[in-house]
């Protein structure tokens, strides 16, 4: 098939996952993207939620025709692993080149689990494993720098990334489950989808992956967009591109700076610009997570609020079930979706993934997703802020002493 032939990324949720007429454990809900546009070379989807983000990454895996490259922190041999086990498999035995990527240390799989997929002859690597620590003159570092990212390429074109992990916390199996988290992911199509795969390729091979197949991996049609951009931190350079995109966005805006992140523990550099912003009178709004998985996360974050709060910043704790998107909208034009959290693991040591799209349309969209997620959240005020009880205070500031490790 020729790439100008490719197949529209519709075919129904059940054909997808009937495959090798071996049923799945469960079928995934699939609701319209958020958003859908064309930007610049690219056509973009924003997914709100595993609801729209697991079926549109099956549908890639399904259509897939030369390669696959799928790397996440979380896999777990879960509902939705098994499901993702069975779309890699099918199309492995398909003569589909397909290589997975998971982060040892976030990741619960089983032997058997993994046994399955090899067997199928899908590619699979683990991310530094603990146990080869044990063998590493640097244990600390080895240890402490995880694969974060979440990305999958098909085809060298399609290319997803964003927050969500290969793990049945965004897709609940039945309704006495927990509620699915809110998180949030881009598909996108063009030339930036090289730029994901270049990078899984690098580490891939720093991993110690099997060889690639190299005239599988096309990079026809390679060129720039600067309306369309993804950048990472890397192995061992670009480890600050991330957190240089969002001080430069920042300390550039002039109206608006609505940030959505579930683990918020910024640098004092960002955290500096955020205050400076919002003293220049721009309309600074963050969204962090009240309802979390890591709770130390959000009591040394609390200890920050008193700063911003000053400044004239206005904080938002979303409630209910967990947040963990990772976003932000500058002055209605720069916008970014990727899997950085704004805490020093993120910033400093993990592998991460975001996309850059500076485009007006796309940013409206990106605002709309943060005013629907609003009735969600409470405003945390100086007021409130300034009554919490000593226990909460005593909390923060302890936490906080040990943010470089959250």
């Amino acid at each position: 098939m020729s790439r100008g032939d490719r197949l529209p990324l519709s075919p129904s949720v059940d054909a997808i996952l009937s495959i090798d007429a071996v049923p799945p454990p469960t079928t995934l809900l699939r609701t319209p993207a958020f958003c859908d546009m064309v930007v610049g070379y690219h056509r973009l989807r924003l997914l709100h939620d595993g609801a729209q983000t697991f079926p549109a990454m099956l549908e890639a895996i399904a259509h897939a025709r030369s390669t696959i490259c799928l790397e996440t922190y979380i896999l777990r041999d879960d509902h939705v692993g098994q499901t993702f086990a069975y779309a890699l498999a099918e199309r492995a035995r398909a003569g589909v080149e397909v290589n997975l990527l998971y982060d040892a240390w976030g990741s619960s799989v089983s032997g058997d689990y993994v046994a399955s997929l090899e067997e199928a002859g899908v590619r699979v690597v683990a991310f530094r494993p603990v146990r080869m620590a044990l063998q590493n003159r640097k244990l600390l570092r080895h240890v402490v720098r995880r694969n974060h990212r979440k990305s999958l390429i098909v085809d060298s074109h399609i290319a997803f990334t964003g927050g969500i992990n290969i793990c049945g916390d965004y897709a609940p199996k039945d309704i006495t489950s927990a509620p699915p988290w809110r998180d949030t992911h881009l598909a996108l199509e063009g030339p930036a989808a090289l730029e994901l795969q270049y990078f899984f390729l690098r580490t891939w091979t720093k991993a110690k992956g099997p060889a690639i197949d190299e005239p599988r991996y096309s990079v026809s049609g390679r060129r720039a967009d600067p309306r369309v951009r993804v950048i990472t931190s890397d192995m061992h350079r670009g480890r600050a591109s991330i957190r240089d995109a969002y001080r430069a966005a920042i300390k550039s805006a002039k109206r608006r700076i609505w940030i959505t992140n579930a683990y918020f523990l910024p640098s004092l550099g960002l955290l500096h610009a955020l205050n400076d912003a919002a003293k220049r009178g721009v309309d600074v709004r963050l969204m962090v997570a009240g309802t979390t998985d890591v709770p130390a996360v959000l009591h040394a974050s609390r200890s920050i609020y008193g700063r911003l709060l000053e400044s004239g910043a206005r904080l938002y704790e979303w409630t209910g079930r967990v947040l963990h998107a990772k976003t932000a909208v500058v002055d209605g034009h720069w916008s970014t979706v990727g899997s950085s959290n704004l805490d020093m693991q993120s910033l400093r040591q993990n592998l991460e993934a975001n996309a850059i799209i500076e485009d007006e349309r796309f940013a409206l969209a990106m605002e709309a997703m943060f005013l629907s997620d609003l009735p969600h959240c409470h405003e945390v005020t100086r007021t409130s802020w300034g009554k919490r009880p000593p226990w909460e205070r005593a909390a923060s500031w302890a936490a906080y002493l040990f943010r470089d490790w959250l």
